[in-house]
């Protein structure tokens, strides 16, 4: 069975280009990349050699190597990129088992085959080698696309797609187990973006290269004055007390260990000693951070 081809892939790394060149907007990405320094503070081995995959920006590369644990990293950019593979995230350029961590933050979102690009990391490994992954989940810009929609409905008598489809986190878990990870841990973290208005976010957008890419995305341009009513929309429907609007962003992280021997067995069902609840000490979810623009 064909992948479906969700993502005009070509046109997805020329966006990346240009958002590269007017100035990519990095505050989503700054946070996975400590988020990620903080997840790997907690394994207690050195990784001599690491794979980036996709990272928009070499900012997780470098991050990588201040950490003193990663004697090299090898970076497979989305677009050329001086030191770095220019290259595909579904089409990696390497033979197997040949690294001990792969990273990849905020590019497998807009992949068509991800379960096809997890094996491509997981045949990268070396023997107990781990993944760590964060791209946008399935609440990532849902009042924007709520906003869209109903203004196309009301001026234009249908609905075309202009926000990607993202990854759902409850599918993310079984997706690593296909691609022969084990130990597969995944959880999210919204992130709420405040913006003085729709237009401030679609430029933050712009500079992230998150602009519409789709396959069957319409060709002609959105009607002025169905994006006027969908900025109304927007603020009719999400402004807070000051006049301000959020947008989420949802941040999905995944990881994963190629199997060895080595590793632990996952007990047996109905053998835990403590509620789960109990070990998260009652936390439900993620603190959202609020950033303004």
């Amino acid at each position: 069975m064909s992948t479906p081809l969700v993502f005009d892939r070509a046109l997805v790394r020329r966006r990346l280009s240009r958002a590269m060149k007017e100035g990519y907007a990095d505050f989503l990405l700054v946070r996975t990349v400590e988020d990620l320094e903080e997840r790997l503070a907690a394994v207690l081995r050195p990784f001599p050699l690491a794979l980036d995959v996709g990272t928009p920006t070499p900012f997780a590369s470098e991050a990588l190597m201040r950490s003193g644990r990663v004697e090299k990293v090898v970076r497979l950019s989305p677009s050329p990129e001086p030191g770095a593979i220019h290259g595909d995230e579904e089409r990696l350029p390497f033979s197997g088992e040949q690294f001990d961590l792969a990273i990849s933050l905020l590019a497998l979102q807009g992949v068509n085959d991800l379960p096809g690009a997890l094996i491509q990391i997981r045949r990268a490994l070396k023997a107990d080698g781990l993944f760590i992954g964060a791209l946008l989940g399935g609440s990532t810009l849902t009042e924007l696309r709520q906003a869209m929609t109903q203004a196309e409905s009301e001026l234009e008598g249908g609905v075309s797609p202009r926000v990607a489809p993202f990854a759902d986190l409850r599918d993310i878990g079984g997706l690593l187990q296909r691609a022969g990870f084990a130990l597969p841990v995944t959880d999210t973290d919204i992130v709420r973006v405040r913006y003085a208005n729709a237009f401030a976010l679609m430029r933050d957008l712009r500079r992230m290269g998150l602009t519409n890419a789709l396959n069957d995305r319409r060709r002609t341009l959105l009607r002025r004055g169905t994006l006027l009513r969908a900025a109304e929309i927007y603020a009719e429907r999400f402004a807070e007390s000051d006049g301000r609007i959020p947008a989420t962003f949802e941040i999905i992280w995944l990881s994963g260990w190629t199997p060895h021997e080595s590793q632990q067995k996952p007990l047996k069902p109905g053998s835990a000693q403590m509620r789960l609840a109990d070990a998260l000490g009652g936390k439900n979810g993620a603190t959202p951070t609020p950033r303004e623009e």
